[in-house]
């Protein structure tokens, strides 16, 4: 992969993860919940939907070349969380304060920011707020 494919697959993770655990705020809190957890309400079907969008972020993530140890916190981090899903009601609540795949977001930045810290630098500018049109 050249920089600028790392750079979308990075983008792509990035918002699919925010939209999973993030995109939607509790109206009248700070707490902020996503997609993963409102999917879980449907019996069976919901919780093996996320988990599939979670181990669509762990393929992308793989792209990066992440050493076996972060794969497989990654793969504990959706594991626990679709194990502990099927738990009617108490896995809900356990998915929207979980967050694993913010947390695998981290683990992949933590890495880049080691590895190849020029990727994150120019990311982390591109995401940034353009001011221009202000």
């Amino acid at each position: 992969m050249n920089t600028l494919e790392r750079l979308a697959t990075l983008d792509r993770i990035r918002k699919l993860s925010r939209l999973m655990d993030n995109a939607i705020r509790i109206p009248g809190t700070p707490f902020r919940i996503g997609l993963d957890p409102i999917m879980g309400l449907v019996p069976g079907a919901g919780d093996v939907v996320a988990t599939a969008f979670s181990a669509y972020i762990i393929y992308l993530a793989a792209r990066f070349n992440l050493p076996r140890e972060v794969i497989t916190k990654m793969i504990f981090n959706i594991g626990l969380e679709a194990a502990v899903g099927t738990i009617p009601l108490v896995g809900d609540l356990f998915d929207a304060y979980y967050k694993s795949n913010i947390r695998n977001l981290a683990l992949l930045e933590q890495h880049l920011d080691v590895v190849e810290p020029e990727l994150s630098e120019v990311a982390s500018v591109m995401a940034e707020p353009s001011t221009a049109n202000l």
